[in-house]
């Protein structure tokens, strides 16, 4: 650290060299990484490892970066304290791509003690092998032994410092975020957003390719929806492919840009063979890796309990998950759905540009076990879904009302909660998504609520769903929420004053 407390030192002068330093294990085999964290595993029934980790969540209340926070003596300490565990302890040094588009594409590289071999072999199993040697993009310390849980983060160098916790999600969202941030840099906005391209028949009987991405928390639905065959008629020639299910990027060509490659880290509390057989089959392959499952000694795997956390994760491989398809890179997205869990909200509303970028602002949803566990449940806004954004938050909102503009994006807000005490189904989600990608939703101006519903919906009495037939008190209720919309968006000075008086 220099004397004013300023900067570290580059990369290449602080870190060891993987392929030549002593102390260094570089690029070992996933049976390797399997057995270097042996003494903590748990072997599920299916012949998969499974482990538990001290700390269930990300901390995202110890996380700072360069940008947006106050960054001082004391964090740049913090950087260099893993930078020099590095150096002087045995450690692993894992390379991995991350993405596949020509022009957003990163080589990554996460140093881990041996004795952690789970968290690298996890991480090494959602991004791709890179190609031959080479300098990495981005590059996460993980230090899970350390008296004081820190996660430190230079996003122009590309580094992150994680100190204190041995939770996978944090080496996973440290290489996420970067991704997320440097798309923001190139004229394109990162997005914690699932992706899928829908090919089926319009109304004149004709085969059709749409794109989709959904915006969403974790424990929202994102995942069950992007992953979901949409009950098409495969025969046919309609199918519904999962691109990617938790961050992407939009461009400015239309395009959106997959992060991971080759594996996808899910939740897995309540997971049922029936409702999600092509989750439940990827789940319980011997190739996946558990992560605060509730497994017991003799390997019997209890996806309904949580003992441990209702964080419950599993490292699921693409190859093994039937709904996912080769690509992870969508060629253009025709529609935007936002996932909300908000009561007074109709099972879906379509939105104009300004409509859908206050939405976006908004992010309005609940708290889930995979951010704040204390809170879990409680009503949250978060800007576009997504708690890894680096940088003006008014831009980001800018950036997307900008960008839908100019691709010509339908947008919608969906809910996958319930309405007043009236529950909407994943049948109810799932018809409406195949349904709209068809084109065969009619909509019209709702009276009570001013919102753009659906007044016919092929598979749906959706006259059942009405607002002001499941909301007590509805006109109070919506106006007690646009009330706090506003407010909230006023916050964001640097946010434009059209999006701000969208207030839907």
């Amino acid at each position: 650290m220099s004397d004013s407390g300023q900067a570290v030192r580059p990369l290449k002068e602080t870190l060891p060299n993987p392929t030549e330093a002593d102390n260094v294990i570089y690029n070992p085999s996933l049976e390797e990484l399997r057995e270097f964290s042996r003494e903590f595993e748990t072997t599920a029934e299916f012949g998969s490892p499974s482990y538990v980790s001290r700390e269930r969540s990300r901390n995202a209340d110890k996380t700072k970066n360069a940008i947006d926070d106050e960054f001082g003596a004391e964090d740049y300490a913090h950087l260099e304290d893993a930078l020099e565990y590095a150096m002087d302890n045995e450690i692993l040094c894992v390379d991995r791509q991350m993405g596949r588009h020509s022009e957003h594409s990163y080589r990554c590289r996460l140093y881990v003690p041996k004795e952690y071999g789970r968290i690298a072999l996890a991480w090494a199993k959602l991004f791709e092998p890179v190609n031959g040697e080479g300098e990495p993009d981005f590059v996460t310390v993980q230090v899970p032994d350390w008296e004081e849980i820190a996660v430190r983060i230079l996003p122009e160098e590309g580094l992150t410092a994680v100190l204190g916790s041995d939770y996978t999600g944090e080496a996973k969202k440290s290489f996420l975020r970067l991704f997320m941030f440097h798309a923001k840099r190139n004229g394109g906005l990162g997005l914690h957003a699932g992706s899928k391209r829908v090919t089926l028949r319009d109304t004149d009987g004709d085969l059709q390719n749409v794109g989709q991405a959904f915006l969403g928390l974790s424990a929202t639905g994102k995942s069950t929806l992007t992953a979901h065959g949409l009950w098409l008629d495969e025969e046919d020639g309609e199918t519904a492919t999962m691109l990617q299910d938790d961050v992407c990027a939009l461009l400015p060509d239309g395009s959106i840009a997959g992060s991971e490659g080759n594996g996808l880290y899910v939740k897995t509390i309540g997971l049922d063979a029936e409702e999600q057989p092509s989750m439940y089959d990827a789940v319980t392959h011997e190739s996946a890796v558990l992560e605060n499952v509730d497994v017991a000694d003799d390997g019997t795997v209890d996806f309904d309990s949580d003992r441990h956390t209702s964080n419950g994760r599993a490292i699921i491989l693409r190859d093994h998950l039937s709904s996912a398809g080769e690509d992870i890179d969508l060629d253009g997205v025709d529609q935007i759905f936002f996932i909300t869990r908000n009561p007074i909200m109709p099972p879906v509303a379509k939105l104009s540009s300004e409509e859908a970028a206050a939405a976006f602002m908004l992010g309005e949803s609940i708290e889930t076990s995979a951010g704040d566990p204390s809170k879990a449940g409680e009503s949250i806004r978060v800007v576009g879904t997504n708690p890894f954004i680096v940088g003006s938050k008014g831009e980001e909102g800018n950036r997307f009302r900008n960008l839908i503009d100019d691709l010509g994006v339908d947008c919608f807000v969906l809910n996958t909660g319930h309405l007043g005490g009236k529950d909407i189904g994943v049948t109810e989600s799932v018809t409406l998504l195949r349904e709209i990608a068809r084109g065969t939703v009619e909509w019209t101006e709702d009276e009570a609520t001013g919102l753009t519903v659906p007044s016919s919906v092929p598979g749906i009495d959706i006259q059942e769903f009405g607002v002001a037939d499941n909301v007590a008190d509805y006109e109070s209720e919506l106006e007690n929420l646009r009330t706090e919309r506003q407010v909230h968006l006023d916050t964001f000075e640097d946010l434009d004053e059209d999006i701000k008086d969208a207030d839907y």
